[in-house]
């Protein structure tokens, strides 16, 4: 099996690249920072004009067709571009929230106990309660959409938290209701959908951090070398490297199986490549990335934020350890070596 993307994805992943970065350039960026992360309308609809939302729903529903793989390359590129809004529940919510494909309504998502995003712009809210594909431990219920008066009450009830990201609004639900008879959405497999699209953006962040720690290091220069040159900045550049590749291949693969537990290791080596690559991308920018006028710390910020979102690290790992106890246990011998395994405590 051919695992390359064919020349219709790398096309695609172009042309949202290039896109993204006409409309959502670095001022752009600083100016949602100014906002306090309020939404753009015009750049949300901008995204709807383009498929962004759209890109699942089937042609005869007025969507461009394509599957899961693809989302996942969009979603690489907003994590580049480190787009704000809540990008994955509104492109789950194509087809089913009135205006979502096109991007005339932003959608957010409320799951677990987890505070929401842009809760106060929202013209809609999926409140996803399942956590857990069949088979696995858990209970699997469906997300409830609200809107309109049954909207309005659940804001009101919400209550503004201060968020680490400032281009993610927050606000936490305290003793979370869903009004009754609000109509069903997805079952469980929304969840996992939501947290691949959230790893393609870890993914996304964490390969921009590379990149702008590698240029960076070339540019610097200290004791009249580029600081690239020297061995503790090779390192650092070299695992960031070494954390976003196998994090892509993962979430790549994932896309292409739907596999809840290759969804969750997906999540938790993009988690890990996007938040320690943009540390490691601080310390190598030095004193300068610490300044708010670097645009690295937002990468961070962004990456802890994510990280909590949909699957977290307790929950994947959880996940993980049902699927391989699913599976069997390991044999305790090394065939493949020829030689067995000793036991623990049996010396050397």
């Amino acid at each position: 099996m051919d695992f390359q993307l064919s020349d219709d994805q790398r096309a695609l992943r172009s042309g949202m690249r290039d896109l993204l970065g006409a409309v959502f350039d670095r001022d752009r960026l600083r100016a949602a920072v100014e906002r306090d992360g309020a939404l753009d309308r015009s750049l949300w609809r901008e995204l709807g004009a383009a498929g962004f939302f759209a890109l699942r729903l089937p042609e005869e529903a007025g969507g461009v067709g394509l599957g899961l793989p693809e989302a996942v390359l969009l979603f690489e590129e907003a994590g580049r571009a480190l787009l704000p809004g809540p990008l994955v529940a509104t492109h789950l919510a194509a087809g089913l929230v009135k205006g979502a494909a096109e991007g005339e309504a932003v959608v957010t998502a409320v799951a677990a106990d987890l505070p929401a995003a842009h809760l106060a712009e929202a013209d809609a809210v999926l409140v996803v309660d399942g956590q857990a594909p069949p088979g696995l431990p858990g209970d699997v219920s469906g997300a409830e959409v609200l809107s309109g008066e049954a909207l309005r009450a659940f804001v009101a009830a919400a209550r503004p938290v201060r968020s680490v990201d400032p281009l993610t609004p927050l606000h936490r639900l305290a003793g979370r209701t869903v009004p009754t008879g609000a109509p069903q959405a997805y079952s469980g497999a929304l969840h996992y959908e939501a947290a691949l699209l959230t790893a393609a953006e870890q993914l996304g962040s964490a390969a921009r951090t590379t990149e702008a720690a590698v240029q960076h290091a070339r540019e610097r220069h200290q004791f009249g070398s580029p600081i690239g040159s020297f061995q503790a900045v090779k390192h650092l550049c070299a695992d960031m490297l070494a954390r976003t590749e196998p994090a892509r291949a993962a979430v790549y693969a994932a896309a292409v199986t739907g596999d809840p537990a290759e969804i969750a290791a997906a999540k938790l080596l993009a988690d890990e490549a996007a938040v320690r690559n943009a540390r490691d991308c601080l310390q190598i920018h030095g004193g300068m990335g610490f300044t708010w006028e670097a645009d690295v710390h937002l990468h961070l910020k962004r990456a802890w934020l994510r990280a909590a979102s949909w699957l977290t690290v307790a929950r994947a790992e959880e996940l993980l350890a049902a699927d391989l106890g699913a599976a069997g246990r390991l044999p305790r011998s090394s065939a493949a070596y020829g030689r067995p395994v000793p036991e623990a405590g049996g010396g050397g």
